[in-house]
Order: structure tokens, then C-alpha cells, then sequence
């Protein structure tokens, strides 16, 4: 358990300027006061993160909407209520005050109040926003444990909370209020159904023109370092037995086959919640495993699937090039 001195400790290192790394309950964040632009840049450096992607900034509780936006409209008020401390961002439109670094240069900003006890005390203790993107390379796999910060980002944080295991696994949903219709810009573990029943109203299309730019929202984003390839479940063997002389790690919601000559095969959670958990974790064990490729089975077109199957389809390549065979093999 994090200790109070801890938290005071990394307080104090934001402060000044500097990075902390801290749980959630989706993922570790990075954390820099938002209100510094030097810290901001600072994060950005870090991270390897393009200018013109913008951050979410984490805040304590409701009271702190009105600091960081010029609009709250009753929509905010009504989710807020409801999801909040919770995996949801909030696209509102930005207050004067907001940096263009935290905003990409929109005139939008992304707010969240975390739940995870740790995130919360640290808010509390630092008494201002903390953007906080995830803390990983820039396009990879987001930390779910702080050794995982640890073993990517290595000194560039000053210190790690850790706060165990991230109980929910991936990023959290983010819904554009900006507009008379609000949409999800990124699936998580908040549905857009779950949203539409607390709104009382049908969502817009995520794509329709003018729709802010968010955390997550590129092509190619959460990937490995070894190719992966997501194959329909009905196809897998086949398409196995046709690359039987290439080191393989499998992710199934199927028991490995008897006659299975892969070099690794993990079988996954059946259950969407469970899945989400372990699936950045699990991605990472690949990665350090030898093989030279991932497969994954593909997921159910179902709703609860939709946020870990967005996260895999940006990790994934069509046509995944190998990388070289290690020295020795």
C-alpha cells in the first residue's frame, strides 16, 4: 500500500515540475501539473508524444469542471453524477485558462476524476490537475502494474506509486459533450448504451466531421513490439500449421489443441471484464517471450467486446512483417 509520506512525496515532485507515475483504475498514468507548461513539456518529451495529441487531465472531483472548461452543459452534470470518480473523460469546451500543449491546439479539453484510492489522495494532496496520459512509450502497450512503467520508462520518472494491479485494464471511454449530440470518441469500459440510458438521448457517430481529437483515437495505437495478427477462431489452426517453423504466441479463448506444436498459447478470460484486466499484461509477456509473432483470436461482434476489440484492432497489422530471427536460433 501506498503510504501517506508517498503521496506528499510525489505531491511535492509535481510541484516542482517533475513526472510521477500513478495508478488508476484503467491504466498508470504519467502525471505533470497541468497548469505548468513546462511540466506538460516535459511529459511530452517523456512519452515521445506528437505536440498535436492532446492530453486528459484528471481532477478531483466535480467542483473543478468549471476551472478547466468554459462550458459545463447539463449533460456533464447528469454523467458526472453517475460515472463519476469512474472510467469516464469528459470533452468539454476548454476554459481561457487551458494550455494549448494539454489541448493539441483545440479548443476542447478532456477531464477525468479517477477512482482508484491513490489517484484520489494525490489529487487531494497536489490540489490541481494532473494531465495524465499513459505512462508508456508513445503508440505502445499501457502499463496495468507500475513494474510495467518501470521496465519502459525507466528514470524519466522521478517517482512510481505503486498501487497494484489496474483493476479495469484499458483506457477509459471518452464522450465528446461539445456538440447538441454527444458521442464516444473511445470505447471503454462505460459503454455508449450505458451512456445513452443516463442522457436520455441517442449518441452521434464518433466519425461525423468536427468531432474533437482524443487520446487513443489513431490508426495504428496500444501495440506490442512483435507483430500481431488477430485471426477469426475458425481459422487459427490453419493459419498456424501454414507458419509451423515460426515461434508463435497464441491469445485463445479456446484450450490449446492437443496436436499444437506453437511456442506459447495463452488462454484468455472468457468474460469481457476479465479480459480487459489481463490483456496488457498478457501482451507484454508475449513481447518478452521469443516468438516473433502474436496471434490473436478474433472477438465476438457483441457490445461488451466493443473497447477491447477497438484496443486490439489499433495493436494489430494486416500483414505483419516478422522481426529477424534472434542470434543463435
Amino acid at each position: 500500500m501506498v503510504s501517506e509520506e508517498e503521496i506528499e512525496k510525489a505531491a511535492e515532485i509535481l510541484r516542482k515540475g517533475g513526472l510521477v507515475a500513478f495508478p488508476t483504475e484503467t491504466v498508470y498514468g504519467l502525471g505533470a501539473d497541468a497548469s505548468n507548461p513546462a511540466a506538460v513539456r516535459k511529459l511530452f518529451a517523456a512519452k515521445g508524444r506528437p505536440a498535436d495529441h492532446p492530453v486528459i487531465v484528471h481532477v478531483a472531483g466535480t467542483s473543478d469542471l468549471k476551472h478547466w472548461a468554459a462550458e459545463v452543459p447539463r449533460s456533464a452534470w447528469i454523467l458526472a453524477e453517475k460515472f463519476w470518480p469512474g472510467p469516464l473523460t469528459m470533452v468539454l469546451k476548454r476554459a481561457a485558462r487551458v494550455s494549448d500543449l494539454i489541448t493539441g491546439g483545440q479548443e476542447t479539453v478532456g477531464l477525468r476524476v479517477p477512482s482508484h484510492p491513490v489517484a484520489q489522495q494525490l489529487l487531494k494532496n497536489f490540489g490541481r490537475g494532473i494531465a495524465a496520459p499513459s505512462a508508456n512509450r508513445f503508440g505502445r502497450l499501457s502499463p496495468t502494474t507500475a513494474q510495467h512503467v518501470r521496465d519502459e520508462l525507466g528514470d524519466v520518472v522521478e517517482l512510481v506509486l505503486d498501487g497494484g494491479p489496474c483493476d479495469v485494464g484499458i483506457e477509459s471511454t471518452i464522450v465528446d459533450l461539445t456538440r447538441e449530440t454527444p458521442a464516444v470518441l473511445r470505447p471503454g469500459r462505460i459503454s455508449a448504451q450505458q451512456i445513452a440510458d443516463a442522457l436520455l438521448v441517442p449518441l452521434g457517430e464518433a466519425a461525423a466531421g468536427g468531432r474533437p481529437r482524443v487520446s487513443g483515437s489513431l490508426e495504428s495505437h496500444y501495440a506490442p513490439a512483435l507483430p500481431l495478427k488477430i485471426v477469426p477462431a475458425d481459422e487459427i489452426e490453419t493459419y498456424l500449421r501454414a507458419r509451423a517453423d515460426t515461434p508463435i504466441a497464441v491469445l485463445s479463448r479456446r484450450d490449446r489443441p492437443h496436436d499444437s506444436k506453437v511456442t506459447l498459447w495463452q488462454v484468455a478470460p472468457g468474460m469481457p471484464d476479465d479480459y480487459a484486466r489481463s490483456l496488457y499484461g498478457t501482451l507484454r509477456r508475449f513481447d518478452a517471450s521469443g516468438c516473433r509473432l502474436i496471434v490473436v483470436e478474433a472477438l465476438p461482434a457483441l457490445p461488451e467486446w466493443t473497447a477491447i476489440r477497438d484496443r486490439l484492432g489499433r495493436a494489430a497489422a494486416p500483414d505483419p512483417v516478422l522481426p529477424p530471427l534472434a542470434a543463435g536460433r
